[in-house]
């Protein structure tokens, strides 16, 4: 979709930090162009076509169309009974009947790539597929339960989805850029090596944008994730494939990455749930792209699914059974703690509308309305909160992320010439852009993040505040090339607090959600915020799902995790079910 004029010509004003010179090099980058031919086309060989269905009319037609793929993948029957009763079980429920001989491992994962492969066809989620291996693994699992009548560990059989940089031996590692599509991994990452040992099936590799750098999708190497909810919408990122393939039930979970909502947005967007947990829980060791002693605000690996049960399974057993800890010094040997899922009229939560960076747009506006209704009908205690100083805490997380001056980045780039998206742009922009930090400076960001960790658990130590209930994003999917903010986030990787997304199980209404007549006599407080205004067409994000977020102390991760439990149950939003799917209220 074609971007407003006067949206672009406000976007180039603020450019001013970074004039993007030493990054492109057309002639390098012509030298590139055979590799990502070819890693297009094994990605489109690796596609079995007995597995593949045909789209009822051509890609772009549907995302110009907003298309909703979940609702024709239930109402034209693209899989059988049994295939739909697999892929829309739990996690949970998987590994039990796989355990009990109900279900083989390999009807599971037929059922799960099938669906994983529609979804590509429909959103550009896979970055990587490799069916036969996965095909191999589930035939050995099924070997071992035949053998020895009890199963591997407790993921045994449950298809698990990667992000592209979750490294897996003898694959290509490159995080969206060109210049590494000749980085062959030499090892496992320690989160694949956890999963893998437990159980999980690995069988695709998702997609994610430029370095991983945008709550959007979007690379030159594979291009961009769309909503599946809403084809003309982006899926959000960077962890996009992950929010695409599971919102549409292609895998169980999937493993995302998150620094300033990565993991958050694209579930937020896509239509699933996913948490940010606390820093060094799940650990980041062999992931590509590891940040490179980067401390100040760290980047964490953590799940996305379908239900928050199957969230609390992977922490669980991740942590418990996986003791990431004996594999990375950087883990805590801190077991997952058994938290009974509370009582919604016991919660105290702390409700943000607007956290003085950007304004929310009316489909996130009615949501967190609907939900602090239910939330007080069922006998919560709801206070208003309004962030102290927003915009200092997202300017101090953005000039954090490049207090290196840009320079990683600029050697990434460089190295092959590639073409700078608009959103890459954007980032090499934040914080202070090309200016790099010494020491002294990057302590002193330091000590200020240090006191905004401080100033809000104190404040919710001291108001016996249980939780921070706000939006995800000031939007709900945004298109393609247009989410700029990440402050409702980035707060939150500042902070270092576990956050969840969940969704309410609302989704846009172009004739409900649309701006009020005071809406439109807001006054601007920044560029960026009028950047957001202006994308919104209540016309143009059909269907959208309406996410919100539930935030908690530092390592209060398992409290997080049941408390957005009880409140899912309570909003009835079970994305199992077609018909919750479906509704679309």
């Amino acid at each position: 979709m074609a971007i407003d004029p006067v949206s672009d010509k406000l976007f180039h004003s603020l450019l001013t930090k970074d004039d993007l010179s030493g990054y492109e090099d057309p002639t390098e980058f012509e030298k590139w162009i055979p590799k990502i031919k070819a890693y297009r086309q094994r990605l489109a060989d690796a596609i079995p076509k007995e597995l593949t269905t045909e789209l009822p009319k051509p890609v772009d037609t549907l995302i110009e169309e907003q298309f909703d793929s979940v609702s024709y993948l239930y109402n034209e029957k693209l899989l059988s009974p049994k295939e739909f009763e697999i892929t829309d079980s739990s996690g949970s429920n998987i590994v039990n009947k796989i355990a009990r001989g109900e279900w083989t491992s390999v009807e599971v994962y037929k059922a799960f790539a099938k669906r994983a492969i529609i979804a590509h066809q429909f959103t550009n989620c896979a970055m990587e597929f490799f069916i036969d291996e996965g095909v191999k693994r589930v035939e050995e699992l099924d070997a071992y339960y035949k053998k020895n009548g009890y199963t591997v560990g407790p993921l045994h059989g449950l298809p698990i989805s990667l992000k592209e940089h979750i490294a897996l031996k003898g694959k290509i590692g490159h995080v969206g850029c060109v210049s590494l599509l000749d980085n062959i991994m030499e090892k496992d990452s320690v989160t694949a090596k956890v999963l893998y040992d437990l159980g999980a099936v690995f069988y695709i590799r998702t997609n994610e944008p430029q370095a991983l750098l945008h709550l959007d999708s979007g690379n030159n190497i594979t291009g961009f994730t769309k909503c599946p909810y809403n084809l003309l919408l982006s899926s959000g990122g960077s962890s996009s494939g992950e929010g695409a393939v599971v919102a549409f039930g292609g895998s169980v979970m999937g493993v995302g990455s998150d620094i300033g909502g990565s993991i958050r947005s694209p579930a937020a967007f896509s239509g699933c749930h996913g948490l940010r947990p606390t820093s060094r829980r799940i650990s980041g060791r062999g992931v590509v792209g590891g940040e490179g002693g980067q401390e100040s605000v760290v980047g964490v690996i953590g799940p996305l699914s379908r239900t928050i049960e199957d969230i609390e399974l992977f922490m669980r057993t991740y942590i418990n059974n996986g003791e990431p800890w004996n594999l990375d010094p950087w883990s805590l040997p801190m077991k997952w703690r058994d938290v009974e899922q509370p009582k919604i009229s016991n919660l105290k939560i702390a409700v943000v509308r607007d956290d003085g960076v950007v304004r929310v747009s009316p489909p996130i506006r009615r949501g967190l309305d609907e939900v602090v209704n239910k939330l007080k009908a069922a006998g919560a205690t709801i206070v208003e909160f309004t962030p102290p100083r927003g915009k200092l805490a997202y300017d101090t997380a953005m000039t954090l992320y490049n207090a290196d001056g840009n320079k990683e980045l600029r050697e990434l780039f460089s190295a092959s010439g590639e073409p700078i998206p608009r959103l890459t742009k954007w980032y090499l922009n934040a914080g202070e852009g090309t200016r790099m930090h010494t020491t002294y400076e990057n302590r002193l960001l330091n000590a200020t993040r240090d006191r905004f960790r401080e100033q809000y658990t104190d404040y919710m130590v001291e108001n016996k505040i249980d939780f921070i209930l706000g939006p995800a994003y000031n939007n709900v999917a945004p298109h393609s090339e247009e989410v700029y903010n990440e402050s409702y986030t980035i707060i939150y990787n500042l902070l270092d607090f576990p956050s969840l997304v969940f969704q309410t199980g609302l989704r846009q209404d172009p004739e409900v959600d649309t701006w009020t007549e005071e809406d439109k006599k807001f006054k601007y407080r920044n560029g960026m915020e009028e950047l957001e205004d202006r994308s919104y067409d209540p016309k143009k994000f059909k269907g959208a799902p309406i996410a919100l977020q539930l935030s908690g102390r530092r390592y209060f991760d398992e409290e997080v995790v049941a408390a957005g439990k009880a409140i899912v149950d309570l909003l009835e939003a079970d994305l199992l079910k077609p018909e919750t799917l479906l509704r679309g209220k």
